[in-house]
């Protein structure tokens, strides 16, 4: 089976589309560093600490490159070197494959 980094997000637009049981969220919440589930369960988030603000933005930057390609985009909090992620398909109003694809992506950015 694929690595998460190695796949690519589907559109979230497809009406049959439902958000991910418990179950098969945890399972690849578990190939995931860092990674927690939100507090109301409908999303995935991480913080992140920088050297300085530069190198906030960098990443946050890169993310960005991620997200457009892969047309998922996180939320994203900057506060100087702090940066707060949060991935959720709003569109179904839970998590999805794509949620996890994204993040495992986002993962493998190198500063």
């Amino acid at each position: 089976m694929p690595k998460l980094k190695d796949k690519e997000c589907i559109s979230c637009q497809d009406k049959d589309l439902k958000p991910l049981p418990k179950t098969a969220a945890a399972r690849l919440m578990a190939e995931l560093e860092g990674w927690e589930f939100s507090k109301d369960g409908k999303g995935i988030e991480k913080d992140l600490v920088f050297k300085n603000f530069d190198k906030a933005m960098d990443f946050v930057n890169m993310t960005a490159d991620v997200a457009e390609f892969e047309q998922h985009h996180p939320d994203i909090d900057i506060r100087y070197n702090k940066v707060h992620l949060v991935l959720s398909t709003h569109s179904i109003g839970g998590l999805s494959e794509n949620d996890f694809i994204t993040a495992a992506k986002i993962n493998a950015i190198h500063l």
